[in-house]
């Protein structure tokens, strides 16, 4: 049975929180990669910055919906939710929009579990790690890659 560290791409190109959203987005297209672990001085896993949080930050606002009842004026889309997106089409740096809860493996978990981790949690990559140390990661197209090797 395949495992993580089977399939891993162990040169893992990584990202600081200081780095610049400019910086993230020549990276990511000279680099040919879809995201990148966000890590600390140390090469600490932080978090994690994808495609999909810089093209969130170049979406247009949101105007909440508000609703009167009676005499009252209801907002239809959370404080929190409306203060996230202006944070996000604010951003300058990584540290800005990155995402802290990222869904890591070791290099000891099966293919089939990580595939499974993909689909239903629906991101597209994963660090491999061992504690906070990036031993490697794994995308999409590394599990389609170990499915195509393993029918031959």
């Amino acid at each position: 049975m395949l495992k993580a560290r089977d399939i891993m791409t162990k040169d893992v190109i990584t990202t600081g929180l200081s780095s610049t959203i400019e910086e993230l987005a020549r990276i990511l297209v000279d680099k040919k990669i879809s995201g990148t672990p966000v890590v600390n001085a140390k090469g600490e896993l932080l978090g994690i910055v994808t495609e999909n949080d810089l093209i969130r930050k170049n979406k247009r606002f949101h105007i909440p919906t508000i609703l009167r009842l009676f005499d009252a004026y209801i907002m239809l889309q959370s404080q929190s939710m409306i203060e996230e997106e202006i944070k996000a089409m604010a951003a300058v740096t990584v540290g800005d929009i990155y995402r802290k809860d990222v869904i890591t493996v070791s290099e000891e978990t099966a293919v089939d579990q990580i595939a499974t981790i993909m689909s239903e949690q629906r991101v597209h990559l994963v660090p491999v790690v061992e504690g906070k140390t990036i031993k490697g990661i794994i995308g999409k197209i590394d599990i389609i890659r170990a499915l195509s090797l393993g029918s031959r």
